[in-house]
């Protein structure tokens, strides 16, 4: 092999490792780009599914406008009261269905931190939807879903106490506050470890839900301090 040849077969060696270096730096830098940014696509898809509210759309077909009739609040508690008690139902499993389908597929695809995500941002969506301007349903039943897709026993603990207690008090917002404190100690104990099961992410992830669930459950909470207080000082 002449000097000429070995230059050439040099240079072409040199072309193809750096065509392969250039692949392999484009391929890690797709990898990197979709690793940092499925969560914040996967959670801003997940927040318009939330937003998008059956009770509404259910009411607006039925000529009814929940806005303006019952309690004003667009979730299955409200539709049932207003539209019948089926069509609460039905809009409380549409609401479940909401919050337990997308944290399904994103953890079979995308993994538990992406699909913690989706349940939060999911809940939130429904909570204030930007369909209603900002307004939305108090996230009870689109918690839950998320919920049962990812602790499901937390999900049956928080049904079993909720059933027990609109059972028993006919009181389903006072259900639905206890059943989040319910999972917020449940999220504790994850939290901390103090019990043989979850992870610490998803005890603060419940942490997180059950909080977001009180907090928009506070009037509630407000008028039935205020009917203690009464009851206190007229007894």
């Amino acid at each position: 092999m002449t000097t000429g040849q070995v230059l050439v077969s040099q240079v072409l060696v040199s072309q193809s490792s750096a065509s392969q270096t250039l692949a392999s730096l484009v391929t890690v830098d797709h990898e990197s780009f979709w690793e940092l940014a499925k969560v914040p696509l996967a959670s801003a898809a997940a927040f318009l599914i939330g937003a998008v509210n059956p009770a509404t759309i259910l009411a607006t077909i039925l000529g009814k406008d929940l806005r303006k009739a019952g309690s004003g609040n667009p979730g299955a508690t409200n539709a049932g009261r207003v539209l019948g008690a089926r069509w609460g139902v039905v809009v409380g499993v549409l609401d479940v269905l909401k919050g337990l389908l997308p944290v399904i597929v994103a953890e079979h695809f995308l993994g538990t931190v992406t699909a913690l995500c989706v349940g939060l941002a999911v809940v939130l969506g429904h909570i204030w939807s930007p369909f209603l301007k900002g307004q939305g349903g108090k996230g009870v039943a689109t918690s839950l879903g998320a919920i049962l897709a990812v602790e499901p026993w937390f999900g049956l603990g928080m049904v079993v106490v909720f059933a027990l207690l609109v059972w028993r008090l006919r009181w389903v917002a006072g259900a639905s506050v206890s059943a989040c404190l319910l999972l917020l100690g449940m999220g504790l104990l994850t939290w901390f470890r103090w019990v043989p099961f979850g992870t610490r992410d998803t005890g603060a992830w419940c942490v997180v839900l059950a909080l977001v669930v009180i907090y928009r459950h506070r009037r509630n909470i407000e008028l039935w301090i205020s009917a203690r207080r009464d009851a206190s000082s007229t007894g």
